[in-house]
């Protein structure tokens, strides 16, 4: 991180960075020692915990419907919606000759993906759209969705989440030549702070061909997307 952005940092609150969507950069924060503990006593260390929270709150954990929930929510967390933190998880990627020599690009769009905000820990949903021209490698089309979810899979901010998916399949595929769009809802702005339900957040990522005004309009009409681009 450099100066200037240290300085902003600095300046603004906890909240402020928070609802103004910042992130430190395209790696996912992690401790170093990360792996160290097993899954199974990161599920009762956070079960521990979560106990705690709800007891904080003035539940009572005695009750049938409450009881067994500090396990459920570790075990969520643990294997499910956080499982893209681990590299185990990471899906297995064969990558075949274009033999058929297909040069134009391929649209995989409407990827439905669940993330959760790391500012709040609440849920981010909605669509991928993503594109590349091959230079001599494809994918299985299921492996780009496999992409997706994996990085949905972690505590996230969706600017990084567009970039990890971008960076990922230009290194898989070795082209620059990658899109991404995303456009989602986000919970702590639907559910908490301004409570604006009906607004959604897009970003993007063009790499190599798709820098072009020409390619990038005919990735987004593919999408049914308005473009200022004139033929």
């Amino acid at each position: 991180m450099n100066n200037t952005k240290s300085l902003v940092f600095e300046e603004l609150s906890v909240e402020d960075i928070g609802d103004n969507h910042f992130y430190t950069g395209i790696n996912t924060p992690m401790k170093a020692d990360a792996f160290v503990m097993s899954d199974a006593d990161k599920k009762k260390k956070i079960e521990f915990h979560f106990r705690q929270i709800m007891e904080t709150l003035g539940l009572d954990l005695n009750d049938d419907s409450l009881r067994g929930t500090p396990e459920r929510v570790a075990k969520m967390y643990v294997d499910e919606i956080f499982s893209g933190l681990n590299p185990d998880a990471k899906p297995k990627i064969a990558l075949f000759n274009n033999t058929y020599k297909y040069n134009q690009m391929l649209v995989e769009k409407n990827i439905t993906f669940y993330s959760n905000c790391e500012h709040h820990f609440v849920p981010i949903f909605g669509k991928a759209h993503v594109a590349y021209i091959s230079a001599g490698k494809v994918i299985g089309l299921s492996k780009l969705n496999r992409i997706v979810d994996y990085f949905a899979r972690r505590p996230q901010v969706q600017e990084r989440l567009t970039m990890q998916i971008a960076r990922e399949l230009q290194s898989i595929l070795e082209t620059e030549s990658v899109a991404v769009l995303i456009d989602a809802k986000h919970l702590c702005v639907s559910s908490r702070g301004i409570k604006d339900s009906g607004s959604a957040t897009v970003t993007s990522f063009y790499g190599g061909q798709f820098e072009s005004p020409e390619c990038k309009a005919e990735f987004l009409k593919y999408l049914g997307l308005q473009t200022t681009f004139n033929d």
